[in-house]
């Protein structure tokens, strides 16, 4: 495996065969954003906040295997509903476990009840604006798009 330390030596003077196993090993923040399905900012912005640590040279970023692994889990939680603080917290204690199996009974219980809110919450928003809505008259817009 490529150390940081050699980075700049390969990045600088590899042979084809080495460009070729680190192109393969790393990939850039465009092919991990492409692939994971999320934007440049966001990657950067998960660096910024210690989630995930790619290799740097100058400006370029470079995500190894272990980077990928991370993401993974990163998005994983966050489909889960945890904020980046409490996933920071997850990625620390769970090792390389997934982030579900990694909780305890109460957590996911707990972390149940926080999604159970929010769905409540976000289903009385729904029938708010159905409402108003239909106050202004658009009832038949509506139904035409939802159906």
């Amino acid at each position: 495996m490529i150390q940081r330390s050699d980075l700049k030596d390969v990045a600088d003077s590899a042979t084809s065969s080495e460009t070729d196993r680190f192109s393969k090993e790393y990939w850039t923040i465009g092919q991990m954003a492409g692939h994971f399905d999320v934007s440049l900012r966001t990657l950067r912005f998960y660096e910024d906040r210690g989630l995930i640590s790619p290799l740097r040279h100058g400006a370029t970023r470079f995500y190894g295997a272990e980077c990928r692994r991370t993401l993974e889990r990163v998005l994983c939680a966050k489909k889960l509903g945890f904020t980046l603080t409490r996933i920071q917290r997850l990625l620390l204690n769970s090792a390389e476990a997934g982030i579900a199996e990694s909780l305890a009974p109460g957590e996911i219980v707990a972390q149940i009840s926080v999604l159970e809110r929010q769905k409540a919450d976000l289903d009385q928003a729904i029938m708010d604006l159905r409402a108003a809505h239909a106050r202004v008259g658009g009832e038949g817009q509506m139904m035409a798009r939802a159906g």
